[in-house]
């Protein structure tokens, strides 16, 4: 029999998304190693064991969190490429929504890249950076021959310079100095992309 505790947190009748909720709560503050099942379990009000009828085991509550994680990255990605009026300043607005995202959300940038949970190339962000590339080639921007694996080293660039100012040397720099750094690598990806 439930107790008072379990029936009062389960009252939306959709426990697994509930703890993925508390889940992506924990990831935002502390990363993904802040995710717990049984914490994500307390504090949506029921017991580990229900928790467990949903989530065999803590790698799988960190898949549904980093898959959520992924989406919101794809988001903020979209959010800057929008404002761009050319193939070039939409590539870029993605590489500065990727960057704000990290910056601003760096628990959950975490998540989005836990390495207990392999990062698919079908992932959403990796697809809009894909797309990019082809319109940037569309658009007679970038050559058709320089387009072959072009993702990889770009993402590696922007994701390694998303670690550096998030966890690495570059965390300390003030803000009008993190934001040179940003807009030399800019230039230097369309210098290597064009």
């Amino acid at each position: 029999m439930a107790t008072t505790r379990e029936r009062a947190g389960y009252h939306h009748g959709d426990l697994a998304n509930a703890l993925v909720d508390a889940a992506v709560e924990l990831a935002k503050t502390g990363g993904p190693s802040a995710v717990v099942l049984r914490e994500a379990a307390r504090r949506v009000g029921v017991s580990a064991t229900s928790a467990y009828r949903h989530f065999a085991n803590h790698q799988d509550l960190l898949a549904a969190v980093k898959a959520r994680a992924q989406v919101d990255l794809a988001d903020a990605m979209r959010a800057e490429q929008a404002a761009g009026d050319d193939a070039l300043s939409r590539l870029h607005g993605l590489g500065r929504g990727y960057l704000r995202f990290a910056l601003t959300q760096p628990g959950w940038f975490r998540a989005a890249f836990n390495t207990e949970v392999p990062t698919d190339k079908t992932s959403e962000p990796f697809q809009l950076l894909c797309a990019a590339l082809d319109e940037l080639v569309a658009a007679g921007m970038m050559s058709a021959d320089r387009r072959h694996g072009a993702e990889t080293p770009l993402w590696a660039t922007v994701h390694g310079l998303a670690n550096l100012i998030t966890d690495g040397p570059l965390a300390s720099l003030p803000e009008a100095e993190r934001k040179r750094v940003i807009d030399e690598t800019q230039s230097f990806l369309t210098r290597a992309l064009t």
